[in-house]
């Protein structure tokens, strides 16, 4: 599959590196293609990446994944044009956090709308589906505890959008919990808070979160 990735930070190079790892055609987009962070992680990523313009990895991908800082996702939705991306499954990363407090930060929206509804409704004729924004990017690929397979907590609108990301989850090593509609963001970007709450508590990465059942 070729996969647009649209946000060259962390988050967006540890997928952008995993999809590639399983054979999938990687374009990451960003305002500067040619900034030597994104030069670095093509090297590294290998013959599967490349890097090009948020228009450009939008139109490249069969899917996208939206991975930039809460406050700059408006203007790369507006630079991908998003008519690159209509009709297709558009994966949003993205936590709404709020900094101008300081550290730890804090959810600049949240209980009666969420990031993904914003990014919904910035994208009418996609197809968005909330993923990867519980849990740090050293653990999105192919994570490993000792408790097994942490869950990845997913919802969306469309229930083949979100068919196609749980496979593409259980292809990076995720066990996945559909949890509704994309309204449902509204809980899954505070459960994020309490990942990140719990990182600044122990200065570690190295948690995950599990549903139990009995």
């Amino acid at each position: 599959m070729k996969i647009g990735i649209l946000g060259t930070g962390n988050v967006g190079q540890a997928l952008g590196s995993g999809f590639a790892a399983l054979g999938h055609e990687v374009k990451m987009g960003s305002r500067d293609p040619s900034q030597e962070k994104v030069r670095d992680w093509v090297n590294k990523a290998g013959a599967k990446a490349s890097t090009g313009t948020f228009a450009e990895a939008a139109a490249f991908g069969e899917l996208a994944v939206i991975c930039t800082i809460w406050t700059g996702t408006e203007n790369a939705i507006r630079l991908t044009d998003p008519a690159n991306l209509a009709g297709k499954v558009v994966i949003d990363t993205v936590n709404p956090l709020d900094f101008s407090g300081g550290i730890p930060p804090k959810l600049a929206i949240g209980h009666t709308d969420s990031a993904s509804e914003q990014i919904q409704r910035w994208l009418p004729d996609s197809k968005v589906v909330k993923a990867f924004n519980i849990v740090g990017s050293p653990h999105m690929f192919r994570p490993e505890f000792p408790g097994g397979p942490p869950d990845m907590f997913i919802c969306g609108n469309d229930e083949q959008a979100k068919a196609t990301v749980t496979d593409l989850l259980k292809t990076f090593g995720w066990s996945v919990v559909d949890i509704g509609a994309i309204d449902c963001a509204r809980y899954l970007e505070p459960m994020a808070m309490v990942w990140i709450r719990h990182f600044f508590r122990v200065n570690s990465v190295n948690h995950a979160f599990k549903l139990l059942h009995k």
